[in-house]
C-alpha cells in the first residue's frame, strides 16, 4: 500500500541482522525498479537506506553502511530516485537471500527544491520534462507542491506553460494527488493497491469522496472487497451500528453468502434473522433496509407459498428466465424432425457395437419424439453408450451434433468416450473476459440440431440461464447427469429442480452393467447411493478395487494416507503416486482435511528445489496444482490439474504443464493456484482418477452426507480407498438429508408456454 508524507529525517534504524519474520521498518531512495505489474501493484524494488541522524554515532558517521535491500511487496507507481519508508517484516528467498517483503509504502514527498526538480521530472506529471520542471522550481521554489494544489493556474507564469499545457499538468497532478490520497484513506483497512485502483477506475476523481460518503459502496460495487472491510472503513468514520447504509449493506452481504451456499433466494424471515445476527442489529431495522433496497431495484421481494422469499436482483431476472427460456424450447417444433421415431431409434440401437439394455433403448426411442430429455443414473449404467447411440442417429439425419460440459475436465472425459469434440460451456457459449459476458445468446444462437451437456449436475443457476439463451428454438437439448451427486458449487439445483418440475421427459438408468458389476467400487457406489453401508472387510485371498482401512486416531489416519500414497498404491497396482492417485477430503480444514494432507504429502513426494511461498502456500518443481479460478486469457479454468515445469526466480514466473501445454504465471498470480496431491470431494466433481484415497473421520461430521461420500467414491476408475472411522461412513451413508437449497425453478416451471415474441428485459 501507498502513502504521501512530508520528509523528515526520522524513522527507524535499518538493521539487516534482523531474524526472518522480524517486524521492520526502513526509509531509503528507489535504486532500481526490477518489476512492477501495474494490473495489482505488485513490485521488486533495490532500496537504498538512508540512514537517520539517530542512528550516527557521535553525530559524525554511520555506524554502519547498509548495501541496497531487495524489497518485494505491492505498490502503486514506483519510480527510481523517490524516497519511501516501507513497513514490513524480513524473509529469507533461498536464492536471493534476505529480502523485506513490506505491507506498507509511504512515499515521501522531497523538502528541497532539487528534490522536487527531480520529482516533477521523472515521468509523474504529463508535460513536465526537465526544462519545464525546472522552470517551475526556478519561480515557486518550496513552495511549488503548494502551487500544484491549490494554485496550479499561477503556472501560466512559467515560460513555455500555456493554457493546454496548464490542463494537461491539472489532470495529471490531481489524478496523481487523488490516487494517493485515496490510498491513505484505504490503506489502514487492508485495501491493496489493486483494489484500490479498481476503486479508482470505478469512480474516477471522486472515489475518495463517494468512500468517504458511503463506505459501503466498497463492498456493493468493488469485486473483490468484502463487507467485514468495508464495515471496518465505516466504523472508523463515525457510522453507528444501526445506520441505514450499514444495514442494507449488510443485508447485501447477508444475500451474497447466501448465494455462495447455493441458493438462489433466502426466506425473508431467515433473512432478517441472519442480518440482526451478523450485525447486532434489531429487526425493525432490517425490515426498513430491505424495503429501501427493493425500491432502489437492488433486491427483489417475491410472495410464495411459504411467505415473502428475497432475491438479489440479478438471481431473481436469472431463474424467472431460465423458466422462460425452457419452456419456450420444450414447446417450439423441432428442426430433426423423425418420421418414424421407433423405426429410426431401433435402426441405431442395431448399428451399435453393442446391444442396448431396454432400459437403453427406451431412452433413445425417447430422444426421438422429445425436444429436453434428462438422462440420468449412477456409475455403469451405459450413459455413455446412450450419448454414443444419440450422436449416431442424429448424425443420419445430417444434423449438426454438439457435445459440452460445465469443465474442462469433463468435456474432455466426454471427447475421449465419444470421439467427438466436446467443449467447456464457457468456450461454446464464447465467453469474453473482457466483456464479462458471452457471445452465443438468443440473437446469436448455437448452430446445431442436438446439444448433450453431460455433468449437468454441476451447473448453476446462471450458467444454465446463458446457456438457454443460446439454444436454437428448433434444437433438441439432451441433459445427462447423476442426480444423486453433489449439487453445483455455484447458487441453484438445476438438474434437480427440473426433474422435480416434471415438466420433461426423465430416464434414469438402473441397469448395472456385467461388466461394471464385476467392480466392487460401481457396487458399493449403489449400494450407498440406496443407504446401505458396504461391507468394510476385505478379502484377502484376492486383489479388490475397494478398500477400507479402519483408523480412529486422525493423525494416524494422516500417516496411513501418506503411505498408502507414497508407497503402498503404488508398489501393489503399480500406479504413479503424483499422476495416478488422488486423495479427496470433505473439508479443507483439520488433521486430515486438504491444506494438511497437502503439506504432508508434497514434503513425502517433492520435498527439495527452488520454491515459491505465496502465503501459507509452498510451490516447487514438479508439483502437481490446480487452478481456483476461470481464465479466459490463459485458457484454464477451475479446477484444471496441471504440473510445475520450470520457475525462473529472476524473471518471477513459473509455468504449468496442462495437458501438454504450457502456462506462465507471474508469482503474483499464484493466488489462482494451490497444490492439488489433496483436493476437496467438491472440486474432484466431474473428474476421475485411477486411484482415490478418502479420509471419513467423525472430526469431518458436520459434512458427512451420503451425496458427498457417494460422489467421492464414484471419482475412482481402478481403485478406491477409505480410511478412517466405521462410524463416521455409517453415520454419511445413513445421513440423507441434504442441505436444502432455496430455489424455486421447479415452481416456475408451469405447463402454458409463453409467447415466442416475448424479448428479454436488460439484467438490473
Amino acid at each position: 500500500m501507498s502513502r504521501m508524507s512530508q520528509n523528515g529525517d526520522g524513522g527507524h534504524t535499518p538493521d539487516l541482522r534482523r531474524s526472518d519474520g522480524q517486524d521492520a521498518e526502513m526509509l531509503g531512495t528507489v535504486d532500481r525498479l526490477i518489476f512492477h505489474n501495474k494490473e495489482n501493484g505488485y513490485t521488486v524494488l533495490r532500496l537504498n537506506p538512508i540512514v537517520p541522524a539517530s542512528a550516527l554515532s557521535d553525530g559524525k558517521r554511520p555506524m554502519f553502511a547498509p548495501d541496497a535491500v531487495t524489497c518485494v511487496g505491492c505498490m502503486l507507481d514506483p519510480r527510481q530516485g523517490i524516497q519511501i519508508r516501507l513497513k514490513g517484516r524480513w524473509v529469507h528467498d533461498s536464492r536471493y537471500g534476505r529480502q523485506l517483503a513490506f505491507d506498507v509504502a509511504e512515499e515521501i514527498l522531497p523538502a528541497t527544491t532539487e528534490g522536487i526538480r527531480l520529482y516533477l521530472c521523472s515521468g509523474l506529471i504529463s508535460g513536465v520534462g526537465e526544462g519545464t520542471a525546472g522552470r517551475i522550481v526556478k519561480l515557486f521554489g518550496k513552495d511549488t507542491l503548494r502551487v500544484l494544489d491549490e494554485e496550479p493556474e499561477s503556472l501560466l507564469k512559467v515560460r513555455g506553460i500555456g493554457k493546454k499545457t496548464l490542463e494537461r499538468i491539472r489532470q495529471s497532478w490531481a489524478e496523481h494527488r487523488g490516487m494517493r490520497d485515496l490510498l491513505l484513506f484505504l490503506q489502514p483497512h487492508g485495501i491493496t493497491p489493486a483494489y484500490a485502483l479498481r476503486v479508482y477506475r470505478a469512480y474516477g476523481a471522486h472515489a475518495l469522496e463517494i468512500v468517504r460518503e458511503n463506505p459501503y459502496r466498497l463492498a456493493m460495487d468493488i469485486s473483490g472487497i468484502g463487507f467485514v472491510t468495508a464495515d471496518a472503513a465505516a466504523r472508523k468514520l463515525g457510522f453507528g451500528q444501526e445506520h441505514p447504509l450499514r444495514i442494507q449493506a449488510g443485508t447485501l452481504y447477508v444475500l451474497q453468502k447466501a448465494t455462495d451456499e447455493g441458493n438462489v433466494y433466502l426466506p425473508e424471515e431467515y433473512l432478517s434473522g441472519a442480518v440482526c445476527a451478523q450485525l447486532g442489529v434489531a429487526a425493525d431495522t432490517v425490515a426498513a433496509s430491505v424495503d429501501s433496497l427493493e425500491r432502489e431495484g437492488r433486491i427483489v421481494r417475491e410472495e410464495t407459498d411459504g411467505g415473502a422469499g428475497i432475491y438479489l436482483s440479478r438471481y431473481h431476472h436469472c431463474e424467472t428466465r431460465t423458466a422462460y427460456y425452457l419452456q419456450r424450447l420444450l414447446h417450439s417444433p423441432r428442426s430433426v424432425v423423425f418420421a418414424d421415431p421407433e423405426a429410426s431409434a431401433d435402426k441405431a440401437a442395431s448399428e451399435m457395437p453393442i446391444t442396448l439394455a431396454p432400459e437403453q433403448l427406451n431412452a433413445l426411442r425417447m430422444v426421438t419424439r422429445s425436444k429436453i430429455l434428462v438422462l440420468t443414473g449412477g456409475p455403469g449404467t451405459g450413459k455413455t453408450t446412450i450419448i454414443n447411440a444419440v450422436i449416431r442417429l442424429f448424425s443420419e439425419k445430417r444434423a449438426r451434433v454438439l457435445l459440452a460440459a460445465p469443465t474442462g475436465r469433463a468435456a474432455k472425459r466426454m471427447s475421449e468416450a465419444c470421439a467427438h469434440e466436446a467443449r467447456t460451456l464457457h468456450r461454446l457459449l464464447e465467453y469474453s473476459p473482457k466483456e464479462d459476458g458471452f457471445a452465443r445468446n438468443e440473437d446469436r444462437p448455437l448452430a446445431c440440431g442436438l446439444l448433450v451437456v453431460d455433468e449437468s449436475s454441476m451447473m448453476d443457476c446462471l450458467l444454465f440461464y446463458h446457456l438457454l439463451k443460446a439454444v436454437p428454438l428448433g434444437a433438441t437439448l439432451v441433459l445427462v447427469g447423476d442426480v444423486h451427486q453433489l449439487p453445483s458449487v455455484g447458487p441453484g439445483n438445476v438438474l434437480s429442480d427440473i426433474i422435480k418440475a416434471d415438466v420433461v421427459p426423465v430416464v434414469e438408468l438402473t441397469e448395472i452393467f456385467r461388466q461394471a458389476s464385476e467392480s466392487e467400487i460401481v457396487c458399493n457406489a449403489h449400494l450407498i447411493n440406496q443407504g446401505t453401508v458396504p461391507s468394510l472387510e476385505s478379502n484377502k485371498n484376492r486383489l479388490s478395487d475397494f478398500y477400507f482401512i479402519h483408523q480412529n486416531d486422525p493423525e494416524k489416519a494422516a500417516n496411513v494416507m501418506v503411505d498408502l500414497v507414497c508407497s503402498h498404491i503404488p508398489r501393489r497396482f503399480g500406479l504413479n503416486p503424483v499422476d495416478d492417485i488422488q486423495v479427496l477430503t470433505p473439508m479443507h480444514k483439520g488433521a486430515v482435511g486438504a491444506g494438511r494432507m497437502n503439506a504432508l504429502l508434497q514434503e513425502a513426494l517433492n520435498p527439495n528445489g527452488f520454491e515459491v511461498r505465496r502465503g501459507d502456500r509452498i510451490f516447487r518443481l514438479h508439483d502437481k496444482v490446480m487452478q481456483l479460478r476461470n481464465n479466459y486469457d490463459k485458457d484454464v479454468f477451475n479446477g484444471d490439474m496441471g504440473r510445475i515445469a520450470f520457475i525462473d526466480p529472476h524473471e518471477r514466473v513459473l509455468s504449468v504443464n496442462f495437458d501438454e501445454r504450457l502456462v506462465p504465471y507471474e508469482f503474483s498470480e499464484l493466488d489462482e493456484l494451490v497444490p492439488a496431491y489433496a483436493i476437496s470431494i467438491h472440486k474432484s466433481q466431474g473428474s476421475e482418477y485411477e486411484a482415490v484415497v478418502i479420509p471419513v473421520m467423525m472430526q469431518h461430521y458436520v459434512l458427512l452426507q451420503r451425496n458427498l461420500i457417494y460422489t467421492g467414491v464414484t471419482r475412482g476408475k481402478k481403485l478406491v480407498v477409505l480410511v478412517g472411522e466405521a462410524r463416521a461412513l455409517h453415520m454419511a451413508v445413513k445421513n440423507n438429508k441434504i442441505r436444502r437449497r432455496y430455489t424455486r425453478l421447479a415452481a416456475r416451471l408451469s405447463p402454458p408456454a409463453p409467447s415466442q415474441t416475448v424479448r428479454e428485459t436488460p439484467v438490473p
